[in-house]
């Protein structure tokens, strides 16, 4: 074989000479690497500290990232933070509530380094990120990473390695986009934070588990994005399979709490509803105001009918994230006097866990008022839904009563 032949060949197919399905299939491998430094690394560990991450397993990371997509540990930790800090509102880096869903799905980068770039946003928010040698003389140069798995996808694969390594460049950029973008645009809701997050998706697969965004969002210090018996994270499948390894270890998972028999609303009850309390208000949509609307829809007829459809949405959203025909079906909805009464007790309860002023008793004295008016509804839905919160408890402890 002449020079001629050998340099053909070699940029025909690399030093792997793959065929196009085992190329497809490297390739997919090669971006849910990537995926994985983000969720793992980048978001469960960087920015929320909802695990522990073994050196190596950091190291590792930090590198893929670095060559796969460019991006600083301090960075990306910053903007993610600051996201979470100012949802929704005019200060967060990428809400397409705020800036619009095609700003956000397509321009993901832009609105990322507009923050990114800001000294004062990575001072408040970077901390804890790396800082060692590496980071600041090697990983801080991203053009080099950039430029060293351009020459890797080359030798490997050939000139066709440069469409692999323009899908390795692009994919983190997507799914940023759809994250952010989309789980904050369209999807399903299990809780309702004062935010605009969805879930995307129940299976977690295709981008680490970030689509059940709306779960993340509730409880951003958990490890784990699942919550439902349906949903399912491969982040966290991930994270199991190290912790066996001995290379991970979740600290959070979220609130638990306990049941007891007893049903007397405590300090120990008050703690624990105060710590579930988005699965305390998900359960109250659920159990009392879906319930009611349904059984007002049967009845109704024409428009009533017809804005019943949506109703128990419209009553258990943040009035902040309420357009105005929302508030304007909502005005309509509580001009029904049961409903009135459920949204009115969902807003004074909301109210309990806003006001958290660190006073145990007033706590206590606030939620046993709050039973006592739901009881004296005569709806057995709220009846019910009492009884429940009165068995919670705070897990190991002993019932500790207020007089009642």
């Amino acid at each position: 074989m002449n020079l001629f032949d050998f340099l053909f060949e070699f940029l025909d197919g690399g030093f792997l000479q793959l065929g196009i399905p085992a190329l497809i299939v490297t390739t997919l491998l090669l971006t849910h690497i990537s995926t994985l430094a983000v969720t793992l690394y980048l978001h469960r560990f960087s920015a929320h500290r909802a695990l522990w991450l073994h050196p190596i397993v950091q190291h590792f990371f930090r590198l893929w990232l670095w060559l796969g997509t460019g991006m600083v540990t301090r960075e990306w930790t910053a903007v993610h933070r600051k996201h979470h800090a100012e949802c929704e509102t005019e200060e967060d880096p990428h809400s397409p509530v705020m800036q619009g869903i095609n700003k956000i799905l397509w321009d993901q980068v832009g609105a990322y380094r507009i923050a990114a770039v800001k000294q004062e946003v990575l001072d408040r928010y970077g901390a804890g990120t790396p800082n060692d040698w590496l980071e600041k003389n090697v990983y801080s140069i991203n053009s080099l990473g950039i430029a060293i798995m351009a020459t890797i996808d080359i030798l490997l694969f050939g000139l066709i390695g440069i469409t692999v390594w323009a899908i390795q460049m692009a994919w983190i950029p997507f799914v940023g986009g759809v994250i952010n973008g989309i789980g904050h645009w369209w999807g399903y809701r299990n809780f309702e934070p004062s935010d605009a997050s969805r879930n995307i998706s129940p299976i977690g697969v295709l981008i680490g588990g970030e689509e059940l965004h709306n779960n993340h969002h509730t409880y951003p210090n958990s490890a784990k994005y699942s919550v439902r018996p349906w949903e399912f994270d491969i982040g966290w499948f991930y994270i199991r399979l190290l912790t066996l390894l001995g290379l991970a270890r979740a600290l959070s998972t979220g609130p638990v709490v306990a049941r007891r028999d007893d049903g007397r609303l405590d300090k120990d009850t008050a703690m624990a509803l105060v710590n579930d309390r988005f699965n305390v208000m998900a359960t109250y949509a659920r159990t009392v105001v879906e319930p009611l609307v349904r059984e007002k829809r049967t009845h109704a007829t024409g428009e009533s009918r017809k804005l019943l459809r949506s109703g128990h949405r419209i009553l258990c959203r943040d009035d902040l994230l309420l357009d105005a025909r929302s508030r304007e079906k909502l005005a309509h909805l509580i001009d029904v006097p049961e409903l009135r009464m459920v949204y009115e007790l969902r807003m004074r309860l909301q109210a309990i866990w806003a006001k958290r002023t660190g006073n145990v008793e007033e706590l206590v004295t606030a939620l046993r008022t709050w039973c006592h008016d739901a009881e004296a509804s005569g709806l057995a839905t709220l009846r019910t839904f009492v009884n429940e919160m009165q068995r919670y408890s705070v897990p190991g402890s002993k019932a500790t009563g207020i007089p009642a």
